[in-house]
């Protein structure tokens, strides 16, 4: 392997260490089991993985790197499924609204397909109107990454070679996912041989009540941001920083998500619901509680530990119900709720955002952590 995969991927490895975890460690080790998966379309293994420490449960696949399923207790120690997805590896080959998926190379929207680094224009594929999404037409979440075992968890590798889906650059992309501290832990890490933009997240769709038991209206959301980035007709942020206060995307304190989001709102009526980006009140760089949800039937808590400086809160707003989910379940309208972190969308194109652009020799590293409890 050259010094682009083997050499970045070991400065990606030290690089891991830096970003220490909120959460105090389990002594319980946690169990990692693999199993094959099937074939993708192309003919390359697909294996699952199935994380287990006793508390949370997790089966992370190699293809997309897609959390498939992941198991929680409720306030009465009962187990349940927690997020959406397919039974079988077809599924997810087709037209699926990222169910689980890794993210990149540039998580959210680029307006018009398009951003200009170091005085060159750069055209990505359009597969949202007129915008790039999620990466393109094949993005991180549509290819098979590379998995090795790790002290309680997996570690995912992906090497995206210059000019993949129009982005410059060889990027060389290392996912951990971890169970620690009744948390499961995403660390994030790439290195490039070219100026590039990056943006990684997991797009997991959570219901805490569990997969396809209905709405998530009445359970209840808070986002630590006193401010949001507003959007166009379309969904690209106008470059404004707006305050949430007095307005329906004000999460300060817990709130039932569907308790304002079908009012008179210009923001909600382009998003067909909330479909932003928040903008966390934290150091940047420093990992902080960026969100909280709660279901008060179950007692299920989730809480979203970050360094990143954003987090897109989607609620599933463009499921209609012609998908059928893991144990013949329909997901039907907003049946579940995303929380992306991530950089803010279309930062290539907004000087104003926090700056995305990696640089050789720069090492891009970001943590997510998803806590879960039980009241």
């Amino acid at each position: 392997m050259s010094w682009t995969g083997a050499g970045c991927a070991l400065a990606i490895l030290l690089s891991l260490t830096m970003v220490p975890t909120n959460l105090e460690a389990k002594t319980t080790k946690t169990q990692v089991t693999k199993a094959p998966f099937g074939r993708d379309t192309d003919g390359t293994p697909v294996d699952i993985y199935t994380l287990d420490d006793g508390t949370i449960q997790a089966r992370i696949m190699t293809y997309g790197g897609v959390i498939v399923s992941l198991k929680t207790p409720d306030r009465e120690g009962k187990m349940a499924d927690i997020v959406l997805g397919l039974d079988s590896l077809d599924g997810y080959e087709g037209k699926v609204p990222y169910f689980g998926a890794l993210i990149g190379r540039y998580a959210n929207r680029i307006a018009h397909g398009e951003f200009k680094l170091d005085g060159k224009t750069y055209t990505l594929p359009k597969n949202d109107g007129d915008n790039t999404l999620h990466g393109g037409t094949r993005g991180f979440d549509k290819v098979v990454w590379k998995a090795e075992e790790i002290a309680n968890g997996i570690q995912l590798t992906h090497v995206s070679p210059d000019g993949d889906q129009g982005f410059p650059g060889t990027l060389t992309a290392v996912v951990r996912y971890t169970l620690v501290g009744n948390a499961l832990r995403i660390d994030y890490s790439a290195t490039t041989d070219k100026d590039t933009v990056v943006n990684l997240t997991n797009h997991s769709y959570f219901n805490l009540a569990g997969q396809g038991t209905g709405d998530i209206l009445k359970q209840e959301m808070k986002i630590n941001a006193s401010q949001y980035t507003p959007v166009n007709a379309n969904l690209i942020p106008t470059g404004k920083l707006a305050p949430v206060a007095g307005t329906p995307f004000d999460f300060r304190k817990l709130t039932p998500i569907g308790e304002r989001i079908n009012a008179d709102n210009e923001q909600l009526r382009l998003g067909k619901g909330y479909d932003h980006n928040w903008v966390l009140d934290k150091p940047a760089g420093k990992m902080g509680l960026a969100a909280e949800a709660y279901d008060p039937g179950s007692g299920r808590v989730l809480q979203v530990f970050t360094t990143q400086p954003g987090i897109q809160f989607y609620t599933g707003n463009f499921l209609d119900g012609t998908i059928t989910g893991k144990d013949g379940k329909v997901y039907g309208h907003r049946f579940a709720f995303c929380l992306e972190t991530q950089h803010f969308p279309d930062t290539p194109n907004q000087p104003s955002f926090p700056t995305a652009e990696l640089k050789p020799g720069q090492h891009y590293h970001q943590v997510t952590e998803f806590k879960f409890t039980a009241r």
